[in-house]
């Protein structure tokens, strides 16, 4: 990863980009990204879509989502306590005693979760019962009054106040690395692109969606303005070595063995089989797994959109998910990279990838 890249990932992590408040996020992606794209272009909800090629009737995306969890106020007391709801898949059990960020009528406000200390709480309930009642946050605000003058008003966003950090000089670990960091790879895909001097024959579609953590939303709109023949989609997935999964319901799958690709009714069969033979033949490192009913990811939205789009998923393995401390190996970021990168260069325009011809 040379210096430039690395200076997107810390600014772009580290960014707020809160499910329906994208635009910093989107803003900053779109900077780094446009230098090595022909044009691009925004919809209506903020999906960033940054295009190669334009003017090739063959379509292809590369997706992610960059929409993080996060808080909506949803009450605010007289005494100046402020209680949330979620917004999208926000945990509640590791909301105490974090710094956060309310994002309000006049800026930014500092806050903290509060939670009561382990000897006055009764015994039976240490450990604690967190939820929409008991989880409280706290802008110093002494009424309700003085906290809506501060800029707080029932509906502002708050997001949690975390930066990313480097472990070992092998893991990167943060908020949001579901899924700024895929908004991260598929953005270094289009540098390499560029700086390699490679002439696509068809269009390649960058796409950089919003609102996946309340129902893959931004995919699905996104998908209908494209229009494409294929879609690779990028997300995390669980590293089940981590104590608390569950294998033989959650699959075999650990940081730092490569990109895991999934068999699921939404993945092409075809589609999938060209990214085993490419990492093979780049010797790429990958994992397996297989997923039920529905993916969970905006490959859903992409699969089964228009007339149908011929997708796959590839996906990164994290530790801790859906809280501040999610954990990457940089190996497998750099490994993700390549087999998207290998996958579209060897790609021809017009392939067909119908199951039954």
């Amino acid at each position: 990863m040379n210096e430039q890249s690395k200076h997107f990932l810390y600014s772009y992590l580290n960014s707020d980009s809160p499910t329906g408040y994208e635009v910093e996020g989107q803003k900053i992606w779109l900077e780094y990204v446009k230098p090595y794209t022909d044009t691009y272009f925004t919809d209506t909800y903020g999906s960033a879509v940054a295009v190669i090629n334009p003017d090739a009737p063959y379509k292809v995306v590369i997706e992610a989502h960059c929409d993080e969890i996060s808080w909506f106020v949803n009450y605010i007391s007289k005494e100046g306590y402020i209680h949330v709801i979620r917004n999208g898949g926000s945990d509640y059990v590791i909301a105490p005693s974090k710094k956060a960020k309310i994002h309000g009528e006049n800026g930014m406000i500092p806050a903290v979760f509060g939670w009561p200390a382990i000897h006055v709480r009764e015994k039976r309930e240490e450990g604690g019962k967190m939820d929409v009642e008991t989880v409280v946050l706290d802008c110093g605000a002494g009424s309700d009054e003085e906290a809506k003058k501060m800029g707080v008003e029932i509906g502002s966003v708050v997001t949690f106040d975390d930066q990313l950090i480097e472990l070992n000089g092998r893991y990167i670990a943060g908020r949001a690395l579901d899924n700024r960091i895929g908004g991260f790879m598929i953005a270094e895909v289009a540098r390499l692109i560029k700086e390699n001097n490679i002439k696509l024959p068809f269009g390649l579609y960058v796409t950089n969606a919003v609102q996946e953590e309340i129902g893959l939303r931004g995919a699905e709109m996104i998908a209908h303005r494209i229009k494409p023949h294929l879609a690779i989609i990028t997300d995390v997935c669980h590293d089940t070595t981590a104590p608390g999964y569950n294998k033989i319901k959650q699959g075999d799958q650990r940081t730092g063995k490569g990109p895991v690709l999934s068999f699921a009714p939404a993945v092409h069969n075809n589609v999938l089989k060209m990214l085993f033979e490419v990492a093979k033949n780049k010797e790429i490192p990958y994992q397996r797994s297989a997923l039920s009913r529905a993916s969970g990811t905006d490959t859903d939205a992409f699969a089964y959109s228009n007339e149908g789009v011929a997708s796959a998923l590839i996906s990164l393995p994290l530790k801790y998910m859906h809280t501040t401390v999610e954990m990457a190996d940089l190996t497998d970021i750099e490994n993700v990279i390549r087999l998207m990168y290998e996958f579209v260069v060897q790609l021809q325009s017009g392939h067909d990838f119908r199951y039954i011809k």
